[in-house]
Parts: structure tokens; sequence; C-alpha cells
């Protein structure tokens, strides 16, 4: 979402103009490319701490507990990465997700139609294959993390296709951040639906409440920051004692931003605060988050061996790799080869590929899911390391596929609807 850091919330005010350094550091962590890179750089830390005689050290780290008791908020350093730090990521989902669905690539249902329903066949083909898998081998106790390979990166995914898709249509990154953002918002609903298992009402109703002030308050003609903090905070520990997962906060936090101009501002809320936050998303949030979720050690008991063996590591890596293309390209297919819908000017069939392969690019939301399917860590230390896999294999995949795909010859009528495409903008063209 363009626009510049303007207006009175959430933004330094203009008689202190943000430093050129701090300026360059905040423009590097909004690039799409950025979040991907740290990811990998934190996931790779973790795994390598892991499994080296700091393991132990690295273990520790992750165990110190902080927090208040009485508040049930005494938790682990990985805890509260994983439903602290990750609710500003969700809130920037929120926003995001809110922004598409006024005044993006949601807005008319029509168009959004085929990237809709492609991310839910990206979604069932995954899950239906990873409980087969599990099935089959007879680890029933694997069940629960059927959800794991259905979800998408964004910033990982859209990443990737910003540094191979060059002189492909950039309509392919409007599809994919469609597919994305409605897999996110179903990967959302999953969580607080499969993954809670009971709800205090009291506490819920509270969170609730808090919410419907922000709502107000993010609205109002004088939104400030030190009055919209704590009304996110109250939100957030009383969804966190409701039971339901405390991501969820942050998303509804995310929804209630405006997303159109109001009191005659420049922008929408959804722009300003989505540039906001971004950046301590991308480049603290993630990285904290990644840094203690990949730590598999593989190098104690039977040893890397022992861990890759495990059913649940090939139903994820089968799911995010196989899964993904399959049911992305499988319910195109078939929406456009059996009603009027057609993909955007410029994009074939082929196209979808690659997207398939970037939509298997989980990481973090399914290293999320991971940490809340099971309660012990053979499953999760497994259902991690194919997390991992995965994504790196659907990343070099795509990668490869986007180049090849972007050395072919295009028709004159890639969408096939019998009309000539339109002239188009390519990826990388702003460069």
């Amino acid at each position: 979402m363009p626009g510049s850091l303007v207006g009175d919330t959430l933004v330094a005010p203009e008689r202190s103009p943000m430093p050129a350094s701090a300026r360059r550091l905040t423009v590097l962590l909004r690039e799409e490319t950025t979040g991907g890179v740290l990811l990998l750089v934190a996931a790779a830390l973790a795994l390598v701490l892991a499994n080296s005689p700091a393991g132990e050290g690295y273990q520790a780290l992750s165990g110190i507990r902080l927090g208040p008791e009485a508040l049930h908020l005494d938790l682990t350093l990985a805890q509260w990465a994983a439903d602290g730090l990750l609710a500003v990521f969700f809130f920037v989902v929120g926003v995001e997700l809110k922004h598409e669905f006024v005044a993006g690539s949601l807005r008319r249902p029509r168009e959004a139609a085929v990237p809709m329903i492609a991310a839910v066949g990206g979604m069932a083909v995954p899950a239906v294959l990873y409980a087969l898998v599990v099935l089959v081998a007879g680890d029933l106790s694997a069940l629960p993390g059927w959800a794991i390979p259905t979800a998408t990166d964004i910033a990982f995914a859209l990443g990737v296709l910003a540094i191979f898709g060059r002189g492909l249509p950039a309509a392919l990154r409007t599809f994919l951040l469609t597919l994305a953002v409605v897999d996110d918002l179903l990967a959302i609903v999953i969580i607080a639906v499969f993954y809670t298992a009971a709800v205090n009402l009291l506490a819920l109703a509270g969170a609730l409440v808090a919410v419907a002030a922000f709502a107000l308050v993010v609205r109002s003609r004088h939104p400030w920051w030190f009055v919209l903090v704590p009304l996110a905070i109250v939100a957030w520990v009383l969804m966190h004692e409701s039971g339901v997962h405390a991501t969820i906060a942050g998303v509804l936090l995310g929804f209630t931003v405006p997303a159109v101009i109001r009191h005659g501002e420049r922008e929408p809320r959804t722009t300003r605060y989505e540039h906001r936050v971004r950046p301590w998303s991308i480049g603290l949030a993630l990285p904290i988050f990644a840094f203690f979720s990949a730590g598999v050690s593989v190098s104690d008991g039977g040893g890397a061996a022992e861990v890759l063996l495990q059913p649940v590591v090939l139903a994820v890596v089968l799911g995010l790799v196989v899964g993904k293309v399959l049911g992305v390209l499988g319910a195109t297919a078939l929406l456009t080869r059996t009603t009027r819908l057609r993909l955007p000017d410029g994009i074939g069939l082929r196209d979808l590929l690659p997207i398939g392969l970037l939509a298997g690019i989980g990481f973090t939301v399914s290293l999320l899911i991971t940490e809340l399917s099971f309660p012990d860590l053979t499953h999760t230390d497994g259902a991690k390391l194919g997390v991992l896999l995965g994504t790196l294999l659907s990343a070099v995949l795509a990668a490869i596929m986007l180049r090849w795909d972007a050395r072919r010859a295009r028709s004159q009528d890639m969408n096939e609807d019998g009309v000539p495409d339109l002239p188009h903008p390519r990826i990388g063209d702003d460069a």
C-alpha cells in the first residue's frame, strides 16, 4: 500500500523529523525482499545454535520466564515471541486485510474470485495430503497437525517473486497477494476454531470491549498513540487470558483501522499504520519468532535420521511442495474451464505453477500452527523440520520456475478469454 507517513497518529511530529539513517532503515524494512532474508538468517542461526555445543544455552535462553504470574503472563521467551511479538505481525495482516477488502484487490468479488478459490484449493489439498500420509504411516497422533501445510508466508513469498519474477506480468503479484491474504484470513479462522481448547467467556468479552474501544479511538479525529497502545495491550492480555490465541487480538485490532479517508486526511489510516508498524514486524517480531521457533535439534538421541524419518516430516513437506501446487493449479483450472471466470489479462495457467510453489512457502504461520498442534516435542520438532525443508524446497523450485516462465514466449491471449490481452506492466519495471 503506497503512501507517506503523515498525520497525527503513530508518526513523529513534523518539528522532529526522522533522521536520514532511520528513514533509510525504515524504507529497507518495508522492502519485500528484506523480510525473507531476515527470516532465513534468523532460522539458520537458530538451527546452527540448536545443533552446536551452544545448544543447551539456546534451549535455556528459550525457556527463560518473564512476566507477572498473577496475570498468567509468566511466559518463556519463546512463548512471548509466539504469543506477543507475533501479534504485531498479525496486526499488520489485519490492517492489510481491511485495506484489501475495502479499497484493494478483494473489493470486487468477481475479480478476486479466481485467486480466492485458488487459495481455498491451496489450503484444502495440502491438508488432505497431510492426513493421507500420516494415516497410511499409521501415526494417528500426528493428525492434529493437518493445518500446518495450509499456510502461506506473505512476506517471504512476495520477496522471492520480487527477486526472481522480473519480466513477468505485474498482475501475478496481485494474484499472489490476494491468494496469500485469503490464505492468512482462513489460517486465522483455523487457529481460532480448531486450536482453542477452552474459552474464558468473561475474558473474551473483555477483550472484545477493548477492541471496540480501540475502534472508537482509531476512527476519531485524534487517535493518539498513548491511548491506542494501552488499549491494544489490554485487548491482547484479555485475549490471552480467554484461551483464544492472543495473536487473534492483533488481527481484530487491525480490522478496526479505517481503510477510507477520514477527517480530511490525505490517505487512509490503513496505509499509514501499515507503513508505520510493518518495519517493526519485519525487522523485529518475525525474526525473533523465527529464532525461537526454528531451533530444531537433530543432534540428540537418534540424530537427524530419527527426526527425518517421522511421517509428520514427509506429510508437511509433501503438503507444502506438492499439495499447494495441486490445489492452486487444480482449483484455478477447474474454475476457468467450467465457469465464465478467467485469469487477469497477461496471466496463463502456466504462470500458476511458480505461484503454487510460492504458496508453499509456509514458514511463519506454519511454525505457529506447529506450536499449537502437538503437546510433545517429538512431533513438534519433526513438523518444524518439515516446515523448514518444505519452505526451502518450495522457494528454490519457485525461483527456478519463475525464471523459466519469464524466458518463455507469451501469447496475445494468455488468459484464453477470446480477447487479446491489454498492455500490462511487468515485475521489475519500476526498477
